[in-house]
């Protein structure tokens, strides 16, 4: 990689910051994740191969703050409902915090849409009844002389509380429903599902469902997952559970108010139901929200590694070709997947025999080659080709189309009423036409024709359990995704889904934003492009804040097509710019609206040796980051916290937020580069020492830094005391494999790799095994120790960067063998080598078992 150097900043030796932090307190973590170590912050001579670590906690648990949560509850007094973490009051509900709308009379024509759509006056509570239920709450509160509404919250379990908002019979008519709580005037927002305009939401209007905009090239909003989960900055969280077309104000029309408004209509009756959420930090918070709609479906674990499509196969002549050029190429790659057409008609169940005539023996070749395989598909039988005349005419007699049907936006008619059990049977019967054939997963496209309306329009549907458009806009993805979840592997599947809504986490296992720009243009950014002007859905910037602004939402897994889609192909500097940073995200799927791959040079992609050798790079350091994604998703359902953590949400207290930094993980801070033309980067840096992932430089934190980057550089920081585990350098796939040339995690998981920033503070890092691996930067010595779990049992091989030079080495009270370079290293069972790259490197290779290691610093 090209060398890059920091600007306007002060790298500090990693020993003398040892010491500095030992007397100053450490590095801060954006959880709290280290304790002091005892031999160096009392000054004790315990530099020792027995001396003590702090066990921290484990990486699954998200290494929790190590001051206990505080005590949170809700209190009622003088009309106002507040929401309490030990003194603080996080939120505040006042009089005019619960609102309701009126309207003259209902309209069955109108969608009740708020972002559109207001009610003719808006009533505020003026006086309360309690009424002395077993809630924490339980008030019966008026809204003048004729209008009432009965207001509980309960407390669901520490920090978590349940709460309803259901008016009386009687009086006049109302429409709308609207929570408008007191929130800090300073702190930031995250949540609400997936924009591409910014990741915090201080100052927007985010309308919960799609809504028509011809101002863009899209012609609509983009919110394909809407989600009505907003957590703020200061640590807490409501969650409004409605399907209704809603619309939040984030502290827009006032800096201290949040409104959301919901468009219930005819359902009003049935109130309001939505939860208040509390943690010491706002990570924390998501926790609150798995438990009240389901934990994530993780992906299939060779799903995290590095996906290859093209836009429209030509046969499967180029499959297979395309499949065998990846492993003579060495591109790390564990699956692909075949988008359309691949059908003789969509909804067909078939291969077009023209195109595949072996499907089958193409699938097990796929498979030899330690490749899974997924296919593009859709909820419909198309109302025109042909080809599906016959199952659209079974469909049609059994009646598995909606009852009525109101705008159609797709190319093949409505799709499947999924809400009739007998038509959701039959799409699965045909499902398994290829998931018994040997198809591991599917990215499920479009159906969203199901619209709330049109301006304030209704857009009318008529479902056969009685729903309508009002509800199903939203909750018609759940049906669709489940039908195909229900169906993957036992052994783990992939879905990759265009949509969602809440809850729909428990289905989905990755979310990609659908048809970006294949360019570096912002959301909604005036593009003229060779005479085409245009206002853009938005290119790689769009799709790095979606990924920040998806996984406080509940969806931790996302995708974006890397390179993007319309107006594809992309030229080298976008696709090199997209695939750096797809690369440092949970999922890395590579493909575009023109089929580019990246042994394909053309004049119009720009592509070349240099771009395929940086690409065959960020493939496998993807790969082989495995161990390390894998053991934060295994903590998803208890823990909460995103994979990708945008940097506002971790550091609040920074007072910045912006939606190109985030931390993968809790030791990794990634900084895509998503300016054309650009060779530098300007960043924050969080508290705490950050060590320069390619070139071993120790940055001080708490501080705006430059940073070079050229193109091929992605600015990549391992925090101080952080612990990278990761798999062996020439792993090539992470699923099973039948070919001997081809390297395959599952068929030997090997040596375990790990990337170590010492630092003075004890710190640990527990692998999803049960490996654990521990370090501490003693004054005179580095301290490891290694105890191996049931996957990784063959030893371990770990760089030490920014260490000073060594006077020896022990393990187990034993010496090492110094080794004479890195390929003595590599034949040898253990051992160990010390190097100048990276500001000072050790490595130390240790056989199977228990290890403890002392490297003890030269005088």
């Amino acid at each position: 990689m090209p060398t890059r150097r920091a600007l306007r900043t002060s790298p500090l030796p990693l020993l003398a910051l040892a010491c500095a932090l030992a007397c100053g307190g450490g590095p801060a973590d954006d959880a709290g994740a280290t304790d002091s170590d005892t031999d160096t912050t009392t000054g004790g001579a315990t530099d020792s191969s027995t001396a003590p670590t702090t066990s921290g906690t484990t990486a699954w648990e998200e290494e929790s703050e190590s001051e206990p949560e505080q005590p949170v509850t809700v209190e009622w007094s003088d009309l106002e409902l507040r929401l309490v973490r030990g003194g603080d009051v996080l939120l505040r509900f006042p009089a005019d915090g619960f609102q309701l709308g009126v309207v003259a009379a209902l309209d069955d024509g109108s969608s009740y849409d708020p972002f559109f759509l207001a009610p003719d006056q808006w009533l505020t509570v003026t006086a309360a009844e309690d009424l002395g239920g077993g809630a924490a709450v339980d008030v019966r509160l008026s809204f003048g002389t004729d209008v009432h509404a009965r207001l509980t919250v309960g407390e669901a379990a520490p920090g978590r509380f349940q709460a309803s908002l259901v008016p009386e019979p009687g009086g006049p008519v109302l429409a709308y429903m609207r929570l408008r709580p007191v929130v800090d005037p300073s702190e930031g927002f995250y949540g609400l599902g997936e924009y591409f305009d910014a990741a915090e939401h201080r100052g927007r209007v985010r309308a919960m469902q799609l809504e028509y905009d011809p101002q863009i090239e899209s012609q609509y909003n983009e919110a394909h997952v809407p989600v009505p989960f907003v957590t703020g900055t200061r640590g807490w969280g409501l969650f409004v559970e409605d399907p209704h077309a809603a619309v939040f104000d984030v502290a827009a029309a006032a800096d201290d108010r949040l409104d959301a408004t919901f468009g219930t209509g005819p359902d009003t009756p049935a109130g309001l139901v939505f939860h208040l959420y509390a943690a010491n930090h706002p990570l924390d918070v998501a926790r609150h929200y798995y438990a009240t709609t389901g934990a994530p479906k993780l992906p299939a674990p060779w799903a995290l590694g590095p996906w290859i499509w093209r836009d429209e196969n030509d046969d499967q002549a180029q499959v297979e070709d395309d499949i065998a050029t990846i492993r003579e190429l060495d591109l790390a790659t564990s699956a692909i997947w075949i988008d359309r057409p691949y059908q003789s008609a969509v909804g067909v169940f078939d291969w077009n025999q023209a195109q595949f005539p072996d499907a089958q023996a193409m699938i097990a070749e796929i498979h030899d080659l330690g490749l899974r395989l997924a296919l593009w598909h859709v909820p419909y039988v198309d109302d025109d080709d042909p080809a599906a005349a016959a199952m659209r005419s079974e469909a049609e007699a059994s009646e598995f189309f909606p009852l009525e049907v109101g705008l159609v936006t797709s190319d093949w008619g409505e799709p499947l009423d999924l809400t009739n059990p007998d038509a959701f049977e039959w799409w699965q019967d045909h499902i398994r036409e290829y998931t018994d054939h040997g198809v591991d997963g599917f990215k499920l496209d479009y159906a969203e024709d199901i619209t709330v309306g049109l301006g304030g329009a209704r857009t009318v549907w008529q479902f056969a359990d009685g729903s309508s458009e009002r509800t199903m806009h939203k909750l018609y993805q759940l049906l669709y995704h489940r039908a195909y979840a229900e169906l993957l592997p036992e052994s783990g599947g992939f879905l990759l889904c265009r949509a969602g809504t809440y809850g729909d986490q428990q289905n989905v296992s990755v979310i990609w934003p659908g048809d970006l720009d294949a360019n570096m243009a912002a959301h909604r950014e005036s593009v003229d492009d060779d005479g085409e002007s245009y206002v853009a859905v938005g290119g790689l910037p769009a799709a790095l804040t979606a990924s920040l602004s998806l996984g406080p939402s509940g969806f931790p897994f996302f995708a974006s097509d890397t390179g993007g889609y319309r107006h594809a192909p992309p030229d080298r500097e976008t696709f090199v710019r997209w695939f750096e940073y797809t690369a440092l995200t949970p999922v890395m799927q590579v493909g575009t609206g023109s089929s580019d791959v990246p042994w394909e040079f053309t004049p119009e992609n720009g592509l070349d040796d240099e771009s395929l050798a940086w690409y065959r790079q960020y493939a496998r350091l993807h790969l082989r980051l495995f161990p390390y994604v894998w053991s934060f998703a295994q903590s998803l359902a208890t823990g909460g916290r995103p994979l990708q953590r945008p940097l506002g949400l971790a550091y609040p207290e920074l007072g910045v937020h912006p939606s190109d930094t985030y931390l993968l993980g809790n030791n990794l801070l990634v900084a895509p580069v998503v300016a054309r033309g650009a060779t530098t980067r300007k960043l924050s840096l969080p508290p705490g020492a950050w060590l320069d992932w390619w070139t071993g430089e120790v940055l001080q934190g708490d501080v705006d830094v430059t940073v070079d980057a050229p193109l091929g550089t992605l600015p990549l920081f391992l925090r101080v005391g952080g612990i990278v585990p990761m798999l062996r350098p020439t792993i090539d796939t992470l699923a099973p494999t039948a070919a001997a040339d081809v390297d395959s995690f599952v068929g030997d998981p090997g040596v375990l790799y790990a990337r170590v920033a010492p630092g003075p503070l004890g710190s640990r890092f527990d692998l999803y095994d049960g490996t654990a691996l521990k370090q501490r930067l003693g004054k005179t010595a580095f301290h490891l120790e290694v105890t191996p779990g049931d996957v990784f049992k063959n030893g371990v091989d770990v760089e030490v960067h920014a260490l000073a030079p060594l006077a020896g080495v022990t393990v187990d009270d034993a010496d090492l063998s110094e080794r004479a370079d890195a390929a003595a290293l590599d034949a040898a069972a253990d051992g160990w080598i010390y190097t100048s790259d990276l500001g000072g490197t050790l490595r130390v290779k240790l056989g199977p078992g228990a290890h403890v290691v002392l490297a003890t610093l030269a005088e």
